[in-house]
This record gives C-alpha cells, structure tokens and sequence, in this order.
C-alpha cells in the first residue's frame, strides 16, 4: 500500500483538506450522474431487447435500472482504490471512513441509498446541514460516518 492509498484511509485534521469541499461536491455529483445517464441508454436498449427476448417480462427492469447502474457505478468506483467516482476525481475529491477503515462496495452504495432518502425527504435542507457541520459533512456522511477530503491537500 502506498503512503497516498495509506492517507486516503485517515481522514485529514488539517483544516485546508476540508476548504471548497461543498461546491466541488455539487460539481461531481452533476459529472457523475452524467456518466450514470451515459451508461443508462445502452442498458436501456439492452433491457428493450431481454424484454422482447423474454415475452416482455424484461420489461420489469425499466423502472430499477437507473437506480440500479447508480448504486453499481458508485460502489465500484468509490468502494474502489482510489475511493472516488471519476466525477470526485476531476474534482479532486475522495471519501474516508472516519473510523479509517476504506470504503468498501457495501459502504459506498448505503452512503448513496442514505443521500437519495435524505434528498427525498429533506431537499433544500442536504447542502445547507454541509454549512454548519465541521469538515463540511453532509447528512449522509454524518449518519454513515464518512467525510469528503480534496486529495490535493490531504
């Protein structure tokens, strides 16, 4: 394991690590469900045919399928080495446990189950609990024990 891998698993008492956290988040989060809608259409087309293939009960998966790429995307890519989607990496974001243990699939796909139910049920509220919390922790990152870090000052 590399020193940089080995940081990643501690998370930052440097207050600098913590600085433009929030409005970077907001830029991944518009990057990465880009990329989710990008990989939606030929999951899409290949679901059109299962649902022809098996009379139309692939059909059924419409509904599941966004959510479903979502939750695959997220926990490979956060639950993956470098603990960031490819939209936390342009912006130069990664995400630790505060406990310092990595971020593994399971851990990744409740952190976002956690944020869409808190989205759902507290929209306007998500960003601004980010204002008044220490290290700019959002609601999910608080029940889940998580914090979002910029890897260029961890």
């Amino acid at each position: 394991m590399s020193v940089q891998d080995e940081n990643l698993r501690i998370p930052s008492t440097d207050w600098r690590a913590y600085q433009g956290v929030l409005s970077r988040r907001m830029f991944a989060f518009v990057i990465d469900y880009l990329i989710v809608a990008m990989l939606w259409v030929p999951a899409a087309v290949v679901v059109f045919f299962l649902g022809i293939l098996t009379f139309g009960l692939g059909f059924l998966l419409y509904p599941v399928l966004f959510a479903a790429l979502a939750m695959l995307y997220f926990g490979v890519t956060v639950g993956g080495r470098n603990q960031a989607s490819p939209g936390m990496n342009m912006m130069g974001l990664a995400i630790a446990r505060t406990d310092g243990r990595p971020m593994d699939f399971l851990t990744a796909i409740v952190h976002l189950v956690i944020f869409w139910i808190a989205n759902a049920l507290l929209t306007p509220l998500i960003l601004l609990i980010g204002l008044f919390t220490d290290r700019g922790r959002l609601l999910h990152d608080l029940l889940i024990g998580t914090v979002t870090v910029r890897r260029d000052r961890s």
